[in-house]
């Protein structure tokens, strides 16, 4: 029976054990979006995970609209996540990077005016997060076809700069209602071209972004994220256990290392779901290393080992106030709970301060 802290082959990498970090936006970048020394010392105290799946990471400006998170298409940004994963190596860590495109919840202050891109013409609910404070969203215009090259173009070069930048491989973010996750579901996908409708269509662009990636970094170094079972930023679907059954068997006949699932319970402390679980579903249908997340204490997170329902755990808030997480988990010590006001600021506080 798995536990915890034995070791894991996913794809390429071997990890010492199976308590992963999960994605998490803190925005401490710059306002260029270049990673500051600050981040290098937060991604050092962590490397103790079995992995580290970097905060999500805007791979160009159009796909990037957070304040203070960085990207991955300038030089300067490159050589400030090289000095990240430079620290996490030298501790004895693996780290990946989570490539990002926001789609329709970009705002245009972040696109010099610009309108978004989505599957079709929406606009999002609630306030965007800029750098003049909370604002409504702007309708998205939709994607045209003879623009979804350069999309891929972007997510192909995003790829190659995490190579460069030192990173062990990559994680697409096709959940949480940003731009492949607003493809995938039906409520805000009226398109009636290749990339709507059907099922089959719109998951065409989860296929066709995860096939390009895994063309640059190899299948065995490639992971998608995905939120089945959620409501994420006015993004539904009124039957998801068809799509995300059938997104999973795409991306195991791609052959892709890991899936990630972020499935809140329905008393989740952080996003509720809508609907009940979906891995045991996804587990039949996606036959790589199956990671989830979300609401995972010690004992939870040990049962979905014991019974098989999963290969690891992405931890997120907890990694936030326990640094050394494995260690604390492993020895049975009491968690140190985070701080909800410093989740999002650009100071140490809350972030890099938290004691051995």
């Amino acid at each position: 029976m798995a536990t915890l802290f034995d070791p894991l082959q996913l794809g390429s990498l071997t990890l010492a054990n199976r308590i992963l970090m999960a994605p998490m936006t803190r925005a401490r970048g710059t306002r260029e979006h270049v990673p500051t020394p600050m981040m290098v010392e937060y991604y050092a105290q962590r490397a103790s995970a079995g992995l580290i799946i970097s905060e999500a990471i805007g791979i160009s400006q159009q796909g990037l609209g957070w304040a203070y998170a960085t990207g991955l298409w300038s030089e300067a940004q490159i050589t400030g996540w090289r000095r990240i994963t430079d620290v996490v190596h030298a501790a004895g860590g693996r780290i990946i990077a989570q490539l990002w495109h926001m789609g329709r919840v970009v705002h245009p202050s972040f696109l010099d005016g610009a309108q978004p891109i989505g599957p079709s013409v929406t606009t999002a609910p609630g306030l965007a997060h800029t750098y003049a404070g909370k604002q409504p969203y702007s309708q998205a215009r939709a994607l045209p076809i003879e623009e979804i090259p350069l999309l891929l173009a972007d997510f192909a070069q995003a790829a190659r700069n995490a190579l460069e930048a030192g990173f062990d491989g990559v994680q697409i973010h096709a959940a949480n209602g940003y731009l492949i996750d607003q493809f995938l579901r039906d409520s805000g996908n009226f398109r009636t071209d290749a990339y709507g409708g059907s099922i089959e269509n719109r998951a065409r662009l989860l296929r066709e972004v995860t096939e390009t990636v895994a063309g640059v970094v190899g299948t065995d170094r490639t992971g998608v994220r995905l939120t089945p079972s959620s409501h994420d930023q006015g993004v539904r679907d009124s039957d998801p256990i068809p799509v995300f059954t059938h997104a999973a068997r795409v991306l195991s006949d791609i052959g892709i290392a890991h899936l990630e699932l972020r499935e809140p319970p329905f008393n989740g402390t952080f996003g509720v779901s809508e609907y009940p679980p979906s891995a045991a579903v996804i587990r039949q249908a996606f036959h790589g290393a199956l990671i989830l997340n979300s609401d995972y204490d010690m004992a939870r997170a040990q049962a979905a080992l014991a019974s098989g329902l999963a290969d690891a755990i992405a931890f997120g808030r907890p990694f936030i106030s326990n640094p050394q997480l494995p260690d604390l988990l492993k020895r049975g010590l009491p968690l140190r709970p985070e701080d909800r006001s410093t989740w999002f600021t650009q100071g140490e506080e809350g972030y890099i301060d938290y004691p051995a």
